[in-house]
């Protein structure tokens, strides 16, 4: 697994994430994700609340590819790894209550992405190159 920086954490709760995934055509699906948290040093989660396209395409096995990027700083993160949908155990349960303290709607799942590799979406000579490889 990569393994992320106090920096890259830091970057994540304080801008927003996009997402992409992939149907089974090969159709792109793109999207913030506001609700999108670090779980531990190598994964990242999100609420999926609107079982939509995006919770469908990982449902049927596509890939989950996540960006944060802050236009005022040129900096940015770009990061690629296996998902497993989360809604029947303890990290769903844990954050169905954080759902109800902060008064959104209830997940329909958790997305779990365990990061395989970090890329820099940083603007200059770095950006696109790997970080951290699995």
């Amino acid at each position: 697994m990569a393994t992320l920086t106090a920096d890259m954490k830091t970057f994540i709760e304080n801008n927003l994430a996009w997402i992409t995934t992939v149907d089974k055509d090969g159709n792109l699906d793109l999207g913030p994700k506001m609700s999108m948290f670090v779980l531990d040093d190598n994964h990242l989660a999100y609420h999926e609340r609107t079982a939509g396209q995006h919770y469908r395409n990982l449902q049927d096995g596509g890939p989950l590819v996540v960006a944060v990027a802050n236009l005022a700083e040129k900096k940015g993160y770009r990061f690629r790894g296996t998902v497993t949908l989360h809604t029947d155990d303890d990290i769903y349960d844990a954050q169905v209550k954080v759902a109800e303290e902060k008064g959104t709607k209830k997940p329909a799942a958790i997305p779990v992405l365990e990061i395989t590799e970090i890329q820099d979406l940083s603007s200059g000579a770095t950006a696109g190159k790997t970080i951290d490889k699995d």
